[in-house]
């Protein structure tokens, strides 16, 4: 691949050309995703509303969600619950509080089973309206809360007691009684306003007590992530990974694409191109041994980053492309014309290119073709011939692979004096008019990778 931005049509091939694989590793990561689930045991989760009467500043509401999920109040829950084995701090990870509108606040406890869900919800919720009433002086001891009521009592006495002695006075005819009246009012504001102070000096009296608003529902499914979630994330993942890994590859290919790369590795120009018809994306290796039948099992057996075979012209204009070539060779090569076409082994659109080069050039020039092993390449030994022609497909093989075929040329005596690349093509349905030339069937000889004549 180049370094083009990855185009959707690139995720199609991978998907298309490789489904076998991205299925088995989709089902492997859901059971993968499966057998992760009993790590994670079910768990539910509920919560309990406890509702803050008066006007609360957003800061003293992050206060109260703290208290709730405080360690007093997480032991005094596990105590009241008694459940073997859990303590407060075992709580800490099942209890959570957050801070809503409206002044309340939402109390969620995660369990094992739903009805313990539900216990713990309501457990703490309770304990923290206790707590907190408690800090608020609502759970003060009797002596101290009885001591504002007398203080109320006697000053109600009192300003009893004014009220008489102001009708004793008299009517205010005279000035002593006038003076005796003003006074007595004085002191009777004064108390009502000591009573005024006192109230709003009274913790209970500026907020009411905290509420629970009603038991904690029970719930009613598994609290995330479920089996299921589990079950699809892992096929998701694995196959993600699949394709993102194909595509990885395929950026650190190393096989030749363009025209001036192979002609540089081989050491030699590039006399032209031509179309293979088929449909096939690669060719499919044979094989009978362990190893094979489990890459044809998988189904990566065949190239996929190869790009879709392009739509072919008619018979007749696919056949001038190998004329083409063959009259470049007959303009560059002195008579008898005799080459090796060297024809890479596994490369199954590079050899179907040589057999119908061998066809259209009828014995001039006069070709011996070999194929040769690209991982141990090995040329036949020269014999009459003026050099070797290469034919081979773009995009399968590499620089190192290139250059030890053209080095096994050298070695054997034979120049390369050119390059054929050969490309798979779609056949239109409907056949060029014209009946198309009858040839004999070429006959040319086929030498081993250990060298030797023909």
């Amino acid at each position: 691949m180049s370094d083009d931005t990855i185009r959707l049509v690139t995720i199609g091939r991978i998907i298309r050309r490789r489904r076998r694989l991205l299925i088995i590793l989709t089902v492997v990561g859901a059971l993968v995703g499966y057998g992760t689930s009993f790590l994670f045991p079910p768990r539910y989760t509920t919560s309990a509303s406890v509702l803050l009467p008066g006007a609360w500043e957003e800061r003293e509401l992050l206060t109260q969600a703290e208290i709730a999920t405080s360690s007093v109040v997480l032991d005094r829950a596990a105590a009241t619950l008694g459940w073997p084995g859990v303590g407060g701090s075992g709580l800490r990870e099942q209890v959570s509080a957050t801070a809503t509108d409206g002044n309340i606040i939402k109390v969620s406890g995660t369990a094992d089973t739903p009805k313990r869900a539900q216990q713990l919800a309501d457990q703490v919720a309770r304990q923290f309206v206790t707590f907190a009433a408690r800090i608020a002086g609502d759970d003060t001891d009797p002596e101290a809360a009885a001591q504002p009521e007398a203080l109320r009592q006697m000053v109600v006495r009192t300003s009893r007691r004014i009220t008489e002695l102001a009708d004793a006075a008299g009517s205010g005819q005279t000035v002593e009684s006038v003076q005796t009246r003003t006074e007595l009012a004085k002191l009777r504001t004064a108390l009502q306003e000591a009573i005024n102070k006192l109230d709003e000096a009274d913790p209970a009296a500026g907020q009411a007590n905290l509420v629970v608003m009603g038991p904690a529902a029970r719930p009613a499914g598994e609290a995330p992530p479920t089996r299921m979630q589990l079950i699809v994330a892992g096929a998701l993942l694995f196959f993600v990974l699949a394709v993102v890994g194909h595509l990885a590859a395929a950026r650190m290919s190393r096989r030749l694409r363009t025209e001036p790369e192979i002609a540089a590795a081989l050491g030699s120009e590039l006399l032209g191109t031509v179309d293979v018809p088929g449909e096939r994306p690669a060719h499919r290796p044979e094989g009978s041994g362990p190893r094979a039948r489990f890459r044809r099992l998988l189904g990566v057996d065949i190239r996929w980053d190869v790009p879709t075979p392009r739509a072919s012209g008619d018979e007749a204009g696919r056949r001038i492309r190998y004329r083409r070539v063959c009259a470049r060779l007959r303009d560059r090569l002195p008579e008898p014309r005799r080459l090796l076409l060297v024809v890479p082994d596994g490369d199954e659109t590079a050899r179907r290119a040589a057999e119908q080069l061998v066809a259209e050039a009828e014995s001039d020039p006069l070709f011996r073709t070999a194929g040769v092993s690209v991982s141990r390449p090995m040329v036949p030994d020269r014999d009459h011939e003026l050099g070797a022609l290469v034919v081979l497909s773009a995009g399968s093989w590499t620089a190192g692979e290139l250059a030890g075929i053209a080095e096994a040329c050298a070695d054997a005596g034979h120049e390369v004096v050119g390059i054929v690349l050969a490309g798979p093509v779609r056949v239109r349905a409907t056949r060029s008019a014209g009946r198309p030339r009858e040839t004999a069937t070429p006959v040319f000889a086929v030498d081993d990778a250990t060298g030797g004549s023909g």
